[in-house]
């Protein structure tokens, strides 16, 4: 994994001052905080990853540092990188992990497949 550990270990400690049900996961080749079993936050190279209320999704692109997430190469509504350099104070950081948490009481959970259930294959033709 290739991830700022230093913005890993700032995120880590302002999530822990209010939640005690965290996770840490490795993903998107990064590290993930998962809070109450949600996706929260995320720590991808040398940039943060939010998820947050796609109703607020225009409004903080206008932020410093803020881009699209296009991990994918589709723009993912409701999650944003902003680069570490727009997060240097605990002061700028704790604005994305809040309205991160914030998101976090309302967002769904991802589905979790049942233990040994198999995915489904398509029919060949």
């Amino acid at each position: 994994m290739d991830y700022d550990e230093k913005l890993a270990d700032m995120v880590r400690d302002l999530i822990a001052q209010t939640h005690k049900n965290v996770e840490e996961k490795a993903m998107f080749g990064g590290l993930c905080f998962m809070v109450n079993d949600k996706m929260a936050l995320g720590v991808e190279k040398e940039r943060l990853m939010v998820r947050l209320d796609p109703a607020k999704y225009d409004e903080v692109m206008e932020k410093e540092g803020c881009k699209p997430m296009d991990f994918t190469g589709k723009v993912m509504k409701g999650f944003v990188f902003v680069d570490a350099d727009a997060v240097t104070t605990k002061k700028k950081l704790d604005y994305w992990v809040q309205l991160a948490l914030a998101y976090n009481k309302s967002a769904k959970a991802s589905k979790k497949k049942a233990p040994g259930k198999k995915t489904k294959k398509s029919k060949k033709k």
